[in-house]
């Protein structure tokens, strides 16, 4: 019973753990000569419900005083490209559509979200990414598809 609950508390301290991007790099795009510059910035998302799968997920980031003081309204663009970077493992049964990840982007309302989806007949997950920010009547968003070996079928809740 104790090793239960001590295995628990450490998939919940991992599984929020990978909840947070770590940053991979950035590219400048503009000079700002008072704050950091206007840059894109590219980082890692560990899965946390499926072992060995990391998104990788760029964005622009406006800088300048507003910007360094996390007031600016950062672009709702994004794109990802998800990958099996070690051995697909599955520590429990996954939902066939779930919010895997969420940042805020802003101070107003606007929020990066990344959505793992099933795709069961082809034994492939499918992560998408967006913001929840409305441009023109539809949020900007990104799609990318990791397969996973038949011999693995994907477990469904």
């Amino acid at each position: 019973m104790k090793a239960a609950v001590i295995a628990s508390a450490l998939l919940l301290a991992s599984a929020a753990q990978a909840a947070s991007g770590e940053k991979i790099g950035t590219v400048d795009t503009a000079f700002q000569w008072i704050g950091r510059d206007h840059d894109i910035i590219v980082e890692a998302y560990d899965d946390p419900a499926v072992q060995g799968v990391t998104c990788y997920v760029s964005r622009a980031r406006i800088g300048g005083i507003k910007g360094t003081l996390g007031l600016a309204e950062d672009r709702a663009e994004a794109s990802i490209a998800c990958r099996q970077v070690g051995p697909i493992a599955f520590a429990a049964p996954i939902k066939k559509q779930e919010e895997v990840f969420s940042e805020r982007m802003s101070i107003l309302f606007k929020r990066l979200r990344i959505v793992r989806m099933v795709d069961a007949p082809r034994n492939t997950l499918v992560y998408l990414t967006y913001s929840d920010k409305l441009i023109d009547g539809s949020p900007q968003n990104a799609v990318t598809a990791v397969p996973v070996d038949r011999a693995m079928p994907i477990p469904l809740r």
